[in-house]
């Protein structure tokens, strides 16, 4: 009787071997995720919807003196609307440089992303040698700070101190001042495909290895050669890590900022406003307008945010048209 008592017991709300109910179990494993979301979410408010929020509020804004400007009521934080939006867009300076990134681009992107898809073709050939070594040589240069590597080649391109212009003179050959009109241009792309190679290639490399072997020998059997095995069937299956690549070399291209202001005090050929960051960050912290330098960082931000999205959607399409095929 007194063990029948104790396994009844067992089975009441609150006994120690108590299964929970189905309702129950449900409702935890829906609410599971969201526990684990919570940390990830508190974090992306506080450091990036918040300032988000915070520049938007800014650049609505703008400050009104009174009277010269003295006092604790001379100066107010007033509605601005949209007049620093219109102001921005209107801004020479920011046109330019973002012509200057624009002409930036077009040698950087192209140029880092084909060489970053060499590279990982080759380390992926049954040829190739030492490729741990040769993996992380390439891959090394990412590691480097942007304003070390910066600084680093732009000692390499001053003629007074540089071991190239030294080799150049000793075989009487012309001595180009890379820091100076047109060289500009490639001296800064060559600091950003030296560093953002690595990166690139490794994305792609590791697409690469994903490929079953079985494709490969397939192909073998057909008589297909290393070429066109790599034409037709390796550089079409890693598609979509060419298309992570060039988004995210388009944010990046967008963005620069470190190279051009930590070649500023070697030349005279970079302004405060050589990019669209640099004149934000002028205007922020050199002539103390932050609502203005708010309208322009949103600026940029949207057509980032347009220009990526829509190679996305592109690439979408087209991968959708070829698999429709």
């Amino acid at each position: 009787m007194k063990s029948t008592a104790r396994r009844q017991s067992y089975g009441v709300k609150g006994a120690p071997y108590a299964h929970p109910s189905p309702t129950t179990t449900l409702k935890r494993a829906r609410s599971a995720p969201y526990f684990f979301l919570l940390p990830a979410t508190i974090l992306f408010a506080l450091f990036f919807a918040l300032p988000i929020g915070y520049a938007i509020w800014l650049s609505l804004h703008k400050v009104k003196v009174s009277g010269l400007g003295l006092g604790s009521g001379a100066r107010r934080e007033v509605w601005a609307g949209l007049e620093n939006y219109t102001d921005a867009l209107t801004d020479s300076e920011l046109v330019n440089g973002a012509l200057r990134v624009l002409g930036y681009g077009c040698i950087v992107v192209p140029v880092m992303l084909g060489l970053a898809l060499l590279f990982a073709l080759m380390l992926d050939s049954e040829k190739v040698r030492l490729a741990p070594f040769t993996r992380l040589a390439i891959f090394l240069p990412y590691a480097i700070p942007g304003v070390v590597a910066a600084l680093l080649w732009g000692f390499l391109y001053l003629p007074d101190v540089s071991p190239f212009y030294f080799v150049l003179d000793k075989l009487g050959l012309p001595q180009p001042d890379l820091l100076d009109g047109g060289p500009l241009y490639l001296a800064l792309s060559n600091i950003a495909v030296w560093g953002g190679t690595g990166f690139n290639m490794i994305v792609i490399y590791t697409s690469l290895q994903s490929i079953p072997a079985e494709v490969y020998e397939a192909a073998k059997l057909d008589g297909a050669t290393p070429v066109q095995i790599a034409l037709r069937i390796k550089i079409p299956m890693v598609a979509p890590s060419l298309v992570l690549t060039f988004f995210f070399s388009i944010i990046a291209t967008l963005q620069v900022f470190n190279e051009p202001t930590t070649l500023k005090p070697l030349t005279n050929s970079v302004s405060t406003t050589w990019s669209p960051l640099m004149n934000v960050h002028r205007d922020a912290f050199g002539e103390g307008d932050v609502y203005g330098a708010a309208s322009q960082a949103v600026i940029i931000a949207f057509a980032t945010l347009l220009l990526s999205f829509g190679f996305l959607r592109a690439a979408n399409r087209r991968q959708k048209q070829e698999a429709a095929r």
